[in-house]
């Protein structure tokens, strides 16, 4: 095929796309696999016994089935739905959140690749504009939705060493730098990879700079509050007109339904709703039909805080537990888990590339995620991106178990074979 720019960017090899490729082969050709390489969240027996009762009322109810399936919703998504978000993050956090500062996508993907093109690129007075990190490593989803070349800029973290074997990433204040190219700043809390969550005062920090300099911070909430509350330390929401808040219901339980939520001023809010019309005509309304009486009744902040959390944070625990008997002899560091649904492990001076390590761990039937792609905008050579991998604990917990087992078991045979004889 003789393609367009367009067409050669988002049909090369991608990080994101060969492990997607890597977990479809291990789910579907019969092989025993470990999969710690994956972002789906769990399946919680309470929260699919919750959708399933609704999807049976929505399908008893002819009227609203046929609405669910057979109806578009408007380019910002479904009205009724977002209208009931608006009231529970008013209620719930005092914010002057209307309707209008509200639209759906089709996924946080989704979300992500209209939001960074609107502000970063090329502009039409000849000029790049440019997407900053303020602290690396980052999602790997971020990576490749630029429309452009050069598309991000990246700040280094100060690195936190708590005890023997954890540690933790801050925001190095003294050299984020918001120059002139500098169009937008973003941050995940809690951060996919790392499970960190950025400290309070580190978010007033960036919400001063984002002010001063007048570019929007955008916050990937995916895993915060307060759904699904993937949270095990304290972190206060934070909004106002010049934030824009990203979330969904993948986390909570409905990955499929593919319903992104932005949170932002209405002239944001209204230019997603003309990308969506143009890119999708609207956004999917599946999702926001079954959650519906969740947002209007308040509960789904309910079940985050008494279902999701703690079943999250027991697995966390479970595998820190693990993993510090199955590392030992192992130099190696896990960054505090504060949220999500991973673990992100330094291992330090390691003899091999994490990309070595990977390749390893998938042959002996474990899949994991290398650290060096989650630095999208950190061009510069730095040992270590190549010491640190993701693993999830999402999985049951024998899955997550035996994975470990067999990491633990691979890295001391990586150690050994460094050590003269």
């Amino acid at each position: 095929m003789n393609l367009s720019k367009f067409g050669k960017k988002f049909t090369k090899t991608s990080g994101i796309n060969e492990l997607m490729v890597d977990l479809d082969n291990a789910l579907n050709t019969g092989s025993e696999m470990f999969m710690l390489g994956g972002g789906a969240p769990a399946h919680i027996k309470e929260i699919d016994t919750i959708f399933h009762n609704r999807m049976v009322e929505i399908i008893n109810d002819e009227q609203e089935y046929a609405a669910m399936v057979g109806n578009y919703d408007g380019p910002s998504g479904n009205a009724r739905f977002i209208d009931a978000l608006s009231k529970l993050f008013s209620k719930e956090f005092g914010f002057d959140i209307k309707p209008e500062n509200i639209a759906l996508t089709n996924g946080s993907q989704t979300a992500f690749f209209y939001l960074f093109n609107l502000f970063a690129g090329d502009f039409s007075n000849g000029k790049k504009k440019k997407v900053l990190f303020p602290l690396a490593p980052e999602y790997i989803g971020y990576s490749d939705v630029g429309l452009s070349a050069d598309f991000f800029v990246a700040n280094k973290p100060k690195i936190e060493l708590i005890d023997e074997h954890t540690f933790k990433y801050h925001i190095n204040f003294d050299t984020l730098k918001i120059t002139d190219d500098i169009s937008a700043m973003c941050v995940s809390r809690p951060t996919n990879p790392t499970g960190n969550v950025l400290t309070n005062d580190e978010i007033d920090k960036l919400s001063q700079i984002a002010a001063e300099n007048d570019v929007p911070l955008i916050i990937d909430n995916a895993y915060g509050t307060p759904f699904p509350n993937m949270i095990y330390v304290d972190a206060a929401p934070v909004w106002n007109e010049q934030t824009i808040i990203c979330m969904s219901l993948s986390k909570f339980g409905l990955p499929a339904t593919r319903t992104g939520i932005i949170i932002a001023n209405q002239e944001i809010i209204k230019a997603v709703s003309q990308l969506n019309a143009i890119i999708s005509l609207a956004p999917g309304g599946i999702g926001p039909v079954i959650a519906m009486e969740l947002i209007r009744s308040g509960e789904i902040i309910e079940i985050s805080r008494d279902v999701v959390r703690p079943f999250y944070k027991k697995k966390m625990e479970k595998a820190v537990a693990l993993i510090r008997k199955e590392f030992e002899g192992v130099n190696y560091y896990i960054h505090k888990p504060e949220g999500a649904m991973f673990l992100w492990l330094w291992f330090k001076n390691m003899p091999i590339t994490c990309g070595e390590l990977y390749e390893r761990l998938k042959n002996n039937g474990v899949l994991v995620v290398p650290g060096h792609y989650f630095y999208p905008g950190l061009n510069e050579d730095w040992r270590h991106k190549d010491e640190c991998i993701r693993i999830s604990y999402s999985q049951d917990d024998k899955i997550v178990e035996e994975g470990i087992k067999a990491i633990g078991k691979e890295l001391k045979k990586v150690y050994n074979r460094a050590v003269p004889m």
